[in-house]
């Protein structure tokens, strides 16, 4: 009997076993994006992009070496299109890394990170952002673009973002929370109300995105949603939870919202408002950018919510 007992055993351990096999052989993109760090696929032959492009105009870049967005890439970029088309800027939106040249990026005047993942540049395509963007490019990030768990590349996530992911709640993924808008002043959310009432993947960070040369535009208030990890882990990150923010990299304009997991944000109405205002001012239309008037009020801001 007991020998019947450990002969099934095993079949059900071997079908077990199977099914597994067969999940992680149909999955293995996405077990090698999720689990293993990410695919390693590198261009070298850039796209034809056009050389009639109105200006200002925007480059969406789109691509995933890591986690991929495979709803909220495609709803972005029409978004990200949509705009152009009604702002009369010109617009290319590419998955192809070898676009980061100097002569390419000197076509455009804002760089649109949608949702990109993982390791995704060759070093000279690392050096062509760094020196796009310190020389007066704009670029705008959203959700995914700061949403790796760890970077290769330092300067992106310290410099560019400005803040280190560490995870987001599972159980449940997706939660209604209230977003307070903190700032008015910039174009951003110059024309949204105090706070929004929204359903999203949360992000929480290592630690706030506030510091000197920095504005924070909106915060997340955690007592209404559960921030935490799939077993349970605490995510909190306290009363400074900022999920929108803008700051300076050398001459360049940069913005970032950990919103819009989902393919349904970029049809909100006050999120499009947000993205909007944030591309406008991205491309120098409107706003301010970082005077030494700017860090120093915002070093005072930094400093009383330290004190809070």
């Amino acid at each position: 009997m007991w020998k019947q007992v450990r002969r099934v055993a095993l079949w059900i351990l071997v079908i077990l076993l199977a099914i597994i096999a067969f999940g992680v052989v149909s999955n293995w993109s996405l077990v090698q994006r999720v689990f293993l760090g990410g695919v390693k696929v590198y261009e070298t032959a850039p796209p034809s992009v056009p050389r009639d492009l109105n200006r200002p105009a925007i480059l969406v870049f789109s691509k995933t070496n890591g986690f991929r967005h495979e709803e909220a890439i495609p709803a972005a970029n029409a978004l990200f299109a949509q705009m152009a088309k009604g702002e009369g800027w010109g617009y290319f939106q590419t998955e192809n890394a070898a676009t980061f040249t100097p002569t390419i990026l000197a076509q455009f005047d804002v760089v649109v990170f949608n949702n990109v993942s993982g390791d995704v540049f060759l070093p000279q395509q690392r050096a062509a952002l760094k020196s796009y963007v310190e020389n007066g490019g704009g670029f705008v990030g959203v959700h995914g673009a700061g949403g790796d768990p760890s970077y290769d590349w330092r300067w992106y996530v310290e410099t560019l973002i400005g803040a280190q992911f560490t995870d987001h709640p599972m159980n449940p993924q997706f939660q209604r929370a209230t977003v307070r808008i903190e700032d008015k002043a910039h174009p951003a959310t110059r024309s949204l109300p105090d706070t929004l009432e929204r359903i999203d993947e949360w992000y929480s960070f290592e630690k706030s995105a506030r510091k000197p040369g920095v504005t924070v535009l909106a915060t997340l208030d955690e007592s209404t949603y559960s921030p935490k990890s799939l077993f349970g882990g605490d995510l909190a990150m306290g009363r400074d939870h900022p999920i929108a923010w803008w700051h300076c990299t050398g001459k360049g304009r940069i913005f970032y919202s950990a919103m819009g997991h989902q393919a349904a944000a970029y049809a909100e109405p006050h999120y499009r408002t947000m993205l909007l205002g944030a591309m406008r001012w991205a491309l120098r239309l409107e706003g301010e950018g970082c005077s030494p008037n700017h860090v120093n009020a915002v070093v005072s801001t930094a400093v009383k919510a330290e004190r809070r």
